[in-house]
């Protein structure tokens, strides 16, 4: 088995596109006009039209509606992103912080309320761990 994508459901489409794009460097992939893609090496976040919802089914999802999932985006220096998202992001969570499991992170919410954790692997198992995926 293959995670192909995680997808956002949103009624605000450009914006969370363009929050995505300038907060990772990524340019999206629009696929369609409800439909984009931010691709990485290892693995795409998949942004929607809320729009498209009533094609999967009624009421299967709702947009800004999570409160239980984080994405996490590994970066070289989580402190030099922190300064590169200032004017990006509107919701600082929290300030670049060293977690016990051996990552520094930096945790925002973007446009529609969804919890994002940029990290930097600081211990030695983290660092191996990760070494061998591409990240900016």
């Amino acid at each position: 088995m293959h995670l192909a994508a995680t997808r956002i459901f949103t009624d605000d489409l450009d914006t969370l596109v363009t929050f995505y794009e300038k907060a990772t460097g990524i340019s999206a992939a629009r696929l369609h006009p409800m439909f984009a893609e931010l691709r990485t090496p290892s693995g795409t976040l998949a942004i929607a039209d809320s729009a498209t919802v009533a094609l999967l089914g009624d009421e299967v999802a709702e947009a800004r509606a999570n409160r239980s999932v984080a994405l996490d985006f590994m970066v070289d220096d989580v402190d030099a992103t922190h300064r590169a998202l200032q004017g990006v992001v509107d919701v600082f969570v929290n300030e670049p912080t060293d977690m016990p499991w051996g990552n520094r992170s930096l945790l925002v919410r973007d446009p529609d309320g969804n919890l994002i954790n940029f990290f930097t692997p600081t211990g030695e198992a983290a660092r191996a761990r990760f070494a061998n995926q591409d990240h900016r």
